[in-house]
């Protein structure tokens, strides 16, 4: 079973640098003229977030605007290991990564330094040296935690037994929304009823809060990483016929502000959605083109601005200029 993994991984590895081979036309373009770009992000169809945050990308990084950008995607951290190191290999002027994990980047980030290769992180942060990158252009992951959770203890349930529907586990958006969950269970102050990787998607999620269902475990909160699960869930609790949202059996939390999520809180079947921005390209492009006018970026690290909606107070104004996608 061990040598039929092995060689599965391989074969998932091989497939991830034919893919990213396809794309990529870059590699240090300097008779065009055009800067040349690796982007590393997880696939579009992940969730609307990931959506509106790669065509944020492709929107900015274009031939118009001075660049030559290739496009890879996974959210498996060794396979987007295997794309940064071909980026490098292909000489690319700039690496743009949203890492699937925030652990294991050091050596490839040296490896992009010594080949002259400049990586810029967005969205989310790793835990390599900041040294090794030029700048981070990312989200405040626990702090988004910390509000969501702020928010559910302001709501001063009778009790909180929860299920946690995580996201892709060791990726930084995962790692800092349930660290202030977690905070609340090892206190005792909610009840784990389940907390599971749902790997952001509503499927995933749907199958295990029928399992919570099936079982008889009673619950009267979801806590879903994304917008995506948390819809997964709201399809388990209506086929079971259980309530959910503003005076109802079940408290539904998501994350992201995907427009129809925020229509579900208007309509007051769920409760609350923490914002994450997935604007970052345009922050990006000026630090580079600082860069290539000899000028550092000014911050290392720039936090985008977010806030927490909640079903009683969300207007249609906020969805029109908050909301992703249609």
């Amino acid at each position: 079973m061990k040598k039929l993994l092995t060689i599965f991984f391989a074969f998932c590895v091989a497939s991830a640098i034919f893919a990213i081979g396809d794309q990529q036309r870059g590699g240090g373009n300097a008779s065009s003229g055009l800067i040349t770009v690796g982007v590393i992000n997880n696939p579009p169809s992940e969730s609307g977030y990931r959506t509106a945050n790669d065509k944020d990308f492709k929107a900015v990084f274009t031939a118009a605007n001075g660049y030559d950008a290739s496009f890879a995607y996974s959210i498996v951290f060794e396979e987007q290991l295997v794309a940064f190191n071909q980026f490098v290999t292909n000489g690319v002027d700039y690496i743009l990564l949203s890492a699937a994990a925030t652990d294991g980047w050091d050596d490839a980030f040296r490896a992009a330094q010594r080949a002259g290769v400049k990586v810029f992180l967005f969205d989310r942060m790793v835990s390599a040296p900041s040294s090794l990158y030029e700048a981070a252009v990312v989200s405040d992951m626990a702090q988004e935690g910390k509000t969501a959770v702020n928010w559910l203890k302001d709501q001063r349930l009778g009790e909180y037994n929860v299920i946690h529907l995580q996201g892709v586990m060791g990726s930084d958006a995962q790692i800092g929304r349930t660290a202030a969950l977690d905070a609340e269970f090892n206190s005792g102050a909610m009840k784990k009823v389940v907390q599971q990787t749902g790997n952001w998607s509503a499927d995933e999620a749907k199958a295990i809060v029928q399992s919570v269902i099936n079982a008889g475990t009673p619950f009267n909160v979801i806590y879903a990483e994304n917008d995506d699960m948390a819809k997964g869930a709201v399809a388990a609790l209506d086929a079971a016929g259980v309530t959910h949202g503003v005076g109802k059996d079940v408290v539904i939390m998501g994350f992201d502000c995907n427009k129809w999520a925020l229509r579900e809180l208007f309509a007051k079947n769920w409760n609350y959605d923490g914002q994450c921005s997935p604007f970052q390209a345009s922050v990006v492009d000026g630090m580079i083109k600082g860069i290539q006018n000899g000028k550092a970026p000014a911050q290392k690290k720039i936090i985008s601005e977010e806030k927490g909606f909640d079903a009683r107070t969300i207007t249609q104004a906020d969805i029109d200029q908050y909301g992703l996608g249609e």
